[in-house]
C-alpha cells in the first residue's frame, strides 16, 4: 500500500529526525571541542619550546604539530602520569613544591590560589560543592528551577547575613558550565530527592528527560544486560 505523505507526517519525520541527530552531533561536538583543546596545548607547548631552540632545530620541533592527534595523545599521556605520580611519596613531594613555588609569585599566588581552591572544592570526593540538588524561585518568584548547593557563607559575607543562609549554583541550561551564584535563605529553598547526575540530565534535557524516566532506562539497561546469554 502506498504510503501518502501529508504535511503533517512530513513534519512528524523531520522531528523524529532531528530528535534522532541532535544527540549524535552534539556527542561529537564536544569530543571535537576536547580534541581541539588538547591539540591547542600541545601546538603552544611546542612554540614555546622552538623558540627558545638554536633556530637549526626550530624546523624539526615545529614539524611534530603536523602529526594528526599526537597532541591527544601526549596530553592525556601527560594527564595520566601526573595522576599516578602523585600517588607515590616522591610525586607528593614534588607537588608541594610546585604549589610552594607558585605561591611566593606575585600577582600569580593570587590566581593560582583561588583557581586550586575552587578545583580541589568541586572535584574532590570529599567536598560538599553539588552534593545536594535544590528547587528555589528564580529569577523571580514564582518561577522555580533547579539548583545545587555549593556551601554556607563565610567570613566578612557571613556576618552580614541571617545565620540560614546557604550557598546556591543556579546553572543555565542546555549549558550548566555556566550560571548564576546565589545567596539565599533555607528556607526558600526545597531539597530535591535526585542525585547530581539527575539534576545535571535534567538540566541539560531542559526538563524533557525526568528523574523517573533516567531510572527507568538504566532499570531496562540492566534487565537486558542481564537476559544477555553467557557464550
Amino acid at each position: 500500500m502506498r504510503e501518502h505523505f501529508t504535511s503533517a507526517k512530513i513534519r512528524n519525520y523531520l522531528v523524529t529526525g532531528v530528535f534522532i541527530w541532535v544527540p549524535i552531533l552534539i556527542t561529537f561536538g564536544v569530543i571535537n571541542w576536547g580534541m581541539r583543546f588538547l591539540t591547542d596545548i600541545f601546538e603552544s607547548v611546542v612554540d614555546i619550546v622552538a623558540r627558545v631552540l638554536p633556530e637549526l632545530w626550530q624546523a624539526p620541533v615545529l614539524a611534530i604539530k603536523d602529526i594528526p592527534f599526537l597532541g591527544v595523545i601526549l596530553v592525556v599521556s601527560l594527564l595520566f602520569f601526573t595522576g599516578l605520580m602523585a600517588a607515590n611519596f616522591f610525586g607528593q613531594w614534588f607537588l608541594r613544591v610546585m604549589n610552594s613555588f607558585f605561591s611566593r609569585i606575585p600577582i600569580v599566588k593570587n590566581i593560582y590560589g583561588s583557581v586550586k581552591q575552587v578545583s580541589d572544592t568541586l572535584f574532590s570526593s570529599n567536598g560538599q560543592a553539588f552534593r545536594q540538588a535544590l528547587l528555589v524561585q528564580y529569577p523571580r518568584e514564582g518561577s522555580w528551577t533547579v539548583a545545587f548547593q555549593t556551601g554556607t557563607p563565610s567570613g566578612d559575607v557571613a556576618s552580614k547575613l541571617p545565620n540560614d543562609c546557604i550557598s546556591v549554583y543556579v546553572p543555565t541550561t542546555p549549558n550548566p558550565t555556566s550560571g548564576f551564584f546565589l545567596i539565599m535563605k533555607k528556607e526558600d529553598v526545597m531539597s530535591l530527592d535526585m542525585s547530581v547526575d539527575e539534576a545535571l540530565k535534567y538540566i541539560i534535557s531542559m526538563g524533557v528527560v525526568s528523574p523517573e524516566e533516567q531510572k527507568n532506562l538504566a532499570s531496562t539497561s540492566n534487565t537486558l544486560e542481564q537476559k544477555e546469554p553467557s557464550v
